[in-house]
């Protein structure tokens, strides 16, 4: 089964930016459908963004929707998320996903593998 690891967390300045990357530890990942999560403290976790495996689809939150970019390369079995114009509201810790099927959605059931989570911090 695929195994998933983030990197690229940390702590930025409220406007900064911040790349996340997702490396996959199997082939599969290239037939899944990818997703990033979030939570913050007190809150249920939230879909932030998912790809199809092609790539070609691509759905944010509103609250994210022109900041953030999810991307993938999936000769690397890497997905990406970049983060721009971040705020102090989108501190969270944030989790990769792989989802059931080739085209994603919205719904974390629907997802069948997850990472271990990495925090994001956004001081105002």
């Amino acid at each position: 089964q695929v195994q998933l690891v983030e990197s690229g967390g940390g702590l930025v300045q409220s406007g900064g930016s911040l790349r996340l990357s997702c490396a996959a530890s199997r082939r599969t990942f290239s037939m899944s459908a990818m997703g990033w999560f979030r939570q913050a403290p007190g809150k249920e976790r939230e879909c932030v963004a998912h790809i199809s495996w092609t790539g070609g689809t691509t759905r944010y939150a509103e609250s994210v929707k022109g900041r953030f970019t999810i991307s993938r390369d999936n000769d690397r079995n890497t997905v990406y998320l970049q983060m721009n114009t971040l705020r102090p509201e989108d501190t969270a810790v944030y989790y990769c996903a792989k989802h059931r099927s080739s085209i994603g959605t919205m719904q974390a059931n629907d997802y069948d593998s997850w990472g271990q989570g990495i925090q994001v911090t956004v001081s105002s």
